[in-house]
């Protein structure tokens, strides 16, 4: 008689936990810019590059599920489905869908360094675009119609240089944790 292998095994459901904690650790932390960001994304991306799409989808799932119910895990030390629901929701919820993107990408190309870092990139893609594309309806609900080169002046061009720096930080965390960590992967 075999034992059927649990869907999550214990191990994978701490990562999970740390990861979901480490996004909502890197939603507070605000670098000061003519346009201020966080580094959610950066956590993102380590989530997706350390974990693989399933564990770093199911981190970002719990993630959006606690600052959902109201916990203050989101920018700001913010939460609650107002947030989700807001102009800035999108690219929330763009998490979600960056690491289903992921996901799909390593399961199809395999897990090969490059094919990862490839997968962020995409990922990061899919974010600001499920994002600004919510940006551009809530903002026109709340306020009035906007044109898509403004959204994108607005949400996307000041972020552009943060955003490689975030994503080179994150692929040498993809490089550096499994080497060091034992037992990491």
């Amino acid at each position: 008689m075999t034992v059927a292998k649990p869907h999550l095994a214990t191990l994978d459901m701490v990562y999970i936990a740390l990861f979901a904690v480490l996004i909502a650790i890197c939603a507070w932390i605000s670098i000061p810019a003519t346009v201020p960001f966080t580094l959610q994304t950066f956590a993102v991306m380590c989530a997706m590059g350390l974990l693989g799409g399933k564990r770093a989808t199911w981190a970002v799932l719990l993630y959006l599920l606690l600052g959902a119910v109201g916990l203050p895990v989101f920018s700001n030390f913010r939460g609650g489905l107002g947030m989700l629901l807001g102009v800035t929701g999108g690219y929330l919820i763009g998490f979600l869908a960056s690491t289903l993107c992921y996901w799909l990408f390593t399961r199809l190309l395999g897990n090969a360094y490059w094919v990862r870092l490839v997968g962020m990139v995409l990922g990061l893609v899919i974010c600001y675009g499920f994002g600004t594309a919510w940006f551009m309806v809530a903002y026109a609900n709340a306020t009035g119609p906007i044109g898509l080169s403004t959204a994108l002046a607005w949400c996307v061009l000041p972020f552009l240089l943060p955003e490689v720096v975030k994503i080179a930080l994150a692929a040498l965390m993809v490089k550096v944790v499994p080497a060091r960590v034992k037992g990491f992967r």
